[in-house]
């Protein structure tokens, strides 16, 4: 989210989920712009696929095998895209694509329970779900069976950025499939990166090795929190520390508000 953008709850405040409850953030939650796009774009999109199940320009059938796919599809395509696109080491780069990388992943990373900069960019989240939505509805019901795939996909997002939210909220959760991806994605945030890159569904992760269970199964991380971008490399690719008044980010942002206070 910009920095600039202000609407009801997002103001010029600060707002850390480990210092939230569960009723704050469903709060901020309906009021993100973000948020209430992908609705937007999940009726609309539903809306014109049950028109064309009306209309009879598509089966049933196909149109729910659509679904089924985008709901499949969905865990696949957001593991590859953090691991191999969030977490690589080419966007910083280039000055195009240096301040997408720092929006998307590397504030997150840096200040992990901040909200301004937890939730995707909007002009990167809606095109990356369509790509990996729509193709595969079309071949099976045509555009009826696309826009299926799309709304399917885009409520997919919606919960996944929602128990994104709270795996960074400051409670325990009572749902113990909640606890558990809470501790597998606060092990990636604190502990290593390189590893359980599923949010809500560490399935690839396990399949594909990189799952873990805590502390004793991986080393410490110095890069937990830069991902990399350290000042070595800030000296080749400036691009990101010159969008970053706070840069660099190299510890914990508890420890550095700590360490700004002595």
């Amino acid at each position: 989210m910009a920095q600039s953008f202000k609407f009801g709850f997002w103001s010029d405040r600060a707002y850390h989920l480990d210092r939230m409850n569960l009723r704050e953030l469903t709060q901020a939650y309906f009021q993100y712009y973000a948020i209430a796009a992908y609705i937007a774009v999940a009726l609309v999109a539903g809306a014109f696929a049950v028109q064309g199940l009306l209309a009879g320009r598509a089966d049933v059938l196909p149109v729910f095998a659509a679904v089924a796919a985008a709901f499949f599809l969905y865990p696949v395509a957001w593991y590859l895209l953090h691991r191999f696109i969030l977490h690589s080491r080419w966007m910083w780069k280039s000055p195009l694509t240096a301040g997408t990388w720092k929006r998307i992943h590397y504030d997150h990373h840096s200040d992990p329970n901040n909200l301004k900069v937890l939730f995707g960019a909007l002009y990167t989240t809606l095109p990356t779900v369509a790509l990996a939505t729509m193709p595969v509805g079309y071949a099976l019901a045509g555009w009826t069976g696309a826009l299926a795939a799309l709304a399917t996909g885009v409520i997919q997002t919606c919960v996944y950025e929602y128990f994104h939210c709270i795996q960074h909220l400051g409670y325990v959760p009572k749902w113990g499939w909640v606890r558990e991806i809470k501790k597998f994605h606060m092990a990636h945030h604190f502990h290593n990166e390189n590893g359980n890159y599923g949010i809500t569904n560490l399935w690839w992760d396990k399949v594909l090795g990189t799952f873990y269970q805590g502390p004793k199964d991986r080393p410490r991380s110095a890069t937990v929190f830069n991902l990399g971008y350290d000042e070595e490399v800030a000296k080749r690719y400036p691009y990101v520390a010159r969008l970053t008044p706070t840069w660099p980010y190299n510890t914990n942002p508890a420890q550095r508000k700590r360490e700004a206070a002595t």
